[in-house]
């Protein structure tokens, strides 16, 4: 099911009541409010516990190569540590890390500041840390627990924008993984499932746009990349049924390196180009967020149209969808 112009009106609202520090307590309402905090319980009851309340220590150097090392850091919720893991090599980080070697052909150094249940107003003292790595390139996975603690999304997009400004300021290229789609979280009963896959959606689309306003740039993550974590829960989940399993870790980590390598100049950037998954590669920037919002691993960033970065109605932006 699309909801596409829904999602383009409330991710516009969301992002506007961010940029002014108000906003509502979310776009569905206090009603979906009550609902999503009662069953939200239940919900917890039935999910079992992961491997440890931390994933495995991934800090370290990766590719066995000459020159200067890349610095990389991940930001974010359990997800940018691997919650779930026990083998560094199975976590985002390590994944993206090693691509990012073999593509640049120089080592990367890795640190990872995300933290296990960490929601978008805990990444300031992520991003303090981050920064005194000097990062070329950081990597921010969030938005799921921004749902989960009911977080009104016009906070959790104001504190998301904030990081990215302020990593951008200092010269480290940003990309974000967007709020993953709760409701394929089997765990999660009707009618919450329905109640969660709009809000997660609809914070996806806000995040995007502040994400792109901020100078980075975004990776849908949806359904946390395809129709294998509906239709294959038992091994794109981990135990929990909650966090991926190392096959979930490795799609969305495979996923997101193409982005990383282009924004760091090491992978062409292709003319946006039609299909029948993306109406236009070049397009406004709420209409192709709440689009992206859709459309697991579409990637959102910034361009010009005849020299000028707005257009009627909006910014530019390009959509693409890139292969490792």
């Amino acid at each position: 099911m699309i909801w596409t112009p829904g999602v383009a009106r409330a991710a516009r609202r969301i992002a506007a009541a961010a940029a002014v520090g108000g906003g509502g307590l979310t776009a569905l309402g206090v009603t979906a409010y009550g609902l999503l905090l009662a069953e939200g319980l239940v919900a917890r009851k039935v999910i079992g516990r992961p491997h440890g309340m931390e994933g495995p220590t991934a800090d370290g150097s990766y590719g066995a190569f000459p020159g200067m090392p890349i610095s990389l850091v991940m930001l974010g919720d359990s997800t940018s540590v691997g919650l779930g893991m026990s083998d560094p090599a199975h976590t985002p980080g390590v994944l993206i890390a090693n691509g990012l070697a073999a593509v640049a052909e120089r080592p990367v150094r890795l640190r990872v500041f995300g933290r296990s249940g960490a929601a978008s107003v805990e990444l300031r003292p992520q991003v303090d840390k981050a920064l005194k790595e000097h990062p070329d390139v950081a990597i921010i996975f969030v938005g799921a627990n921004d749902v989960t603690t009911q977080t009104p999304p016009a906070t959790a997009v104001r504190h998301l924008a904030k990081a990215v400004h302020r990593l951008r300021e200092a010269g480290a290229e940003v990309v974000v993984g967007t709020c993953p789609d709760l409701g394929t979280v089997r765990p999660i009963a009707q009618p919450l499932r329905w109640v969660t896959r709009r809000w997660s959606r609809q914070l996806a689309a806000a995040q995007t746009i502040a994400v792109v306003e901020a100078g980075g740039r975004t990776v849908a993550f949806a359904d946390i990349l395809g129709p294998e974590f509906a239709t294959n829960p038992g091994e794109m989940f981990g135990p929990d049924r909650f966090h991926p399993s190392d096959r979930g870790y490795a799609q969305a980590a495979y996923a997101v390196l193409p982005s990383v390598c282009a924004a760091l100049e090491l992978w062409p950037e292709p003319r946006p180009a039609r299909d029948a998954q993306i109406p236009t590669g070049l397009q406004p920037i709420y209409l192709a967020a709440a689009t992206a919002a859709e459309k697991p691993g579409t990637e959102v960033t910034a361009t010009r149209v005849e020299g000028r970065a707005t257009g009627p109605y909006g910014r530019w932006v390009t959509m693409l969808r890139r292969r490792p």
